[in-house]
């Protein structure tokens, strides 16, 4: 009878990597990032603790000339919200995380809950958000990470994913390396994967 593979983790518990790889594509997107930028998060900690308790509810007319989309998503996560995005439709569903340029919304619906990373570039219209805004020195490390590291954080489980691209053109695929601007998906293991940039990428469902 062979012995089952144990390993240490980076928390120092001993993991059952069978049952790790069995658990794996159940884990939530939000989990799977949240661990990736976990270690980052903590190295933020103490640094500038005050500016990141600063939410601007109220801003004149002048200073709210600066505030952007981004500074209202900030704002808003954990409220259910309405994104109209470009060549994806309208999704509906809570305001899980919010980086730099894209966010996670989770939709709960009959069956399942699916998680959808949306591109800001894509963004044309949104409903449910906070009447504040969150200025950037106010929002923690792992929020100021970019759309590649969110990508990058959901390729390594190597899942089928659902790409819509700001075309309107869509397609089952599993997401390869991502590099600075661009991504490679391919629609089966092995195949030719083709490159995708991010400025193409509406929004990716989990499947």
């Amino acid at each position: 009878m062979g012995s089952r593979v144990k390993r240490l983790s980076t928390t120092g518990r001993v993991v059952d990597t069978d049952r790790g790889t069995r658990q794996r594509s159940t884990m939530r997107w939000d989990e799977r990032l949240g661990g990736l930028f976990e270690d980052l998060e903590q190295q933020a900690e103490g640094l500038a603790l005050a500016e990141r308790d600063v939410e601007v509810a109220e801003l004149s007319r002048a200073e709210y000339a600066g505030v952007d989309l981004a500074s209202r998503l900030h704002a808003s996560t954990g409220r259910a919200v309405s994104l109209r995005v470009r060549g994806a439709g309208v999704q509906r569903g809570v305001l899980v995380r919010v980086g730099r340029d894209w966010c996670l919304v989770r939709s709960t619906g009959a069956e399942r809950a699916v998680d959808t990373i949306v591109s800001f570039d894509a963004v044309d219209e949104a409903e449910g958000l906070a009447s504040g805004a969150m200025a950037e020195p106010a929002r923690g490390l792992t929020a100021k990470l970019g759309l590649g590291s969110a990508l990058r954080g959901i390729a390594e489980a190597q899942e089928t994913v659902l790409l819509q691209r700001v075309d309107g053109h869509s397609s089952r695929v599993m997401l390869g390396r991502v590099g600075a601007d661009f991504l490679e998906a391919a629609e089966t293991a092995g195949a030719e994967p083709r490159v995708v940039r991010f400025s193409a990428i509406a929004a990716v469902h989990s499947l």
